[in-house]
């Protein structure tokens, strides 16, 4: 039915089920995953050397979180022997992100967490996952805790 299937992490637990869910899934299809974490852009908060140092610590941060996230998906699928590719990719919205790379890896599911680590804020602007329901042309399977 799926052939290739987006998996969305920000390494919260959730994401972690739904990244099994969709393995599991996509191991019974012999279809593909795609895992993609994305990257917020740096808050601008100023000029000088110290927005410059803030910017490269920042980076090296959510590099580190991306790659432990993606490393998890990697190995599951590995064991799993399902066909895997992965990859961060920065966005202002993460949302727009995650939709973006759905088309460009020709992804025909996506699988994610109900919400993920964004708490407070999510409550405030909305989740993630419901900016993705809203504008996905894509059938869109949501996991739960």
């Amino acid at each position: 039915m799926f052939t290739r299937i987006l998996i969305p992490t920000d390494g919260s637990d959730l994401a972690n089920k739904a990244a099994k869910n969709a393995l599991e899934m996509a191991k019974l299809q012999g279809a593909s995953v795609v895992g993609v974490y994305v990257i917020d852009p740096f808050p601008y908060i100023g000029l000088g050397e110290a927005s410059a140092l803030g910017l490269q610590a920042y980076m090296e941060e959510v590099q580190v979180a991306a790659q432990s996230a993606l490393t998890q998906i990697r190995a599951e699928a590995e064991a799993l022997g399902v066909r895997y590719q992965g990859d961060t990719i920065e966005r202002s919205a993460t949302y727009e992100g995650i939709l973006d790379t759905a088309e460009a890896e020709q992804c025909d599911l996506i699988v994610m967490g109900s919400h993920g680590r964004q708490g407070m804020k999510a409550m405030i602007l909305g989740s993630v996952t419901q900016k993705v329901l809203t504008h996905s042309k894509l059938p869109v399977l949501v996991i739960k805790p």
